[in-house]
């Protein structure tokens, strides 16, 4: 299965009128990065970013004058999306805002059966709280000491983190081989995990008296006996 996880950093907070400014993904295929992502600093086409936005995210209208506009990058948004389910952190005020530019240029919204809210997810797991991604990173052990503003990318590879912690964290894809003899070699970052048929056969741990005992038992006990001796 193919998911990216995103994030977008934004002017303001109202998607029909402020415009997306930066855009990160991170591929997963069945829960494991596979090293794709997607970064962009879009053009928010004379929008300028409001002083709330500007304290979370420190992107700058000068910053943004030499970037594409959204219409220019459209495409390529789409293509490294495509086929895979969107994953967000509050997916509604992330998707709202990439439906809203998408219907800019007549491009159809994107099906909500393909979006995945961590959010939402979060709540059900953790009813209690608090689930912002801050705190979803302290209650799962991941770093996010280099965080010290939002941004688009690294907010996507925290939530990557986090969304594979919720769901089973690493031994997720690890299970029981339906043949002794395959092999399975899962990488995330620097690990690698190899499963597969034991190479050389355990010699047994009984002594050759405990076999004799065994086997003088099995004699007495005769067509009673379960387990026969051993050959």
């Amino acid at each position: 299965m193919r998911e990216i996880i995103f994030d977008t950093e934004t002017t303001g907070l109202d998607n029909r009128s402020d415009r997306i400014i930066e855009i990160g993904g991170i591929e997963l295929e069945n829960q494991f990065p596979t090293g794709r992502t997607l970064h962009i600093y879009i053009n928010p086409d004379g929008r300028k970013v409001h002083p709330d936005a500007l304290a979370v995210h420190g992107i700058t209208d000068q910053f943004l004058l030499d970037k594409p506009t959204f219409a220019a990058v459209a495409e390529e948004i789409l293509a490294f999306f495509d086929g895979a389910k969107y994953v967000a952190h509050n997916a509604n005020f992330d998707m709202g805002f990439l439906n809203a530019e998408f219907a800019r240029l007549g491009i159809p919204p994107i099906d909500a059966e393909m979006v995945i809210d961590t959010l939402s997810l979060a709540r059900r797991r953790h009813p209690m709280g608090p689930n912002s991604l801050d705190a979803l990173c302290r209650r799962y052990g991941i770093d996010n000491s280099h965080r010290n503003r939002h941004g688009a990318l690294l907010d996507a590879e925290l939530l990557a983190d986090v969304y594979i912690e919720m769901l089973g964290g690493r031994q997720a894809a690890l299970g029981l081989m339906a043949e002794p003899a395959a092999t399975v070699v899962v990488a995330r970052e620097e690990v690698v995990i190899q499963i597969g048929a034991r190479p050389d056969i355990l010699p047994p741990r009984l002594t050759e008296l405990e076999l004799e005992a065994h086997a003088r038992l099995v004699a007495r006990l005769g067509s009673k006996a379960i387990w026969p001796a051993a050959n």
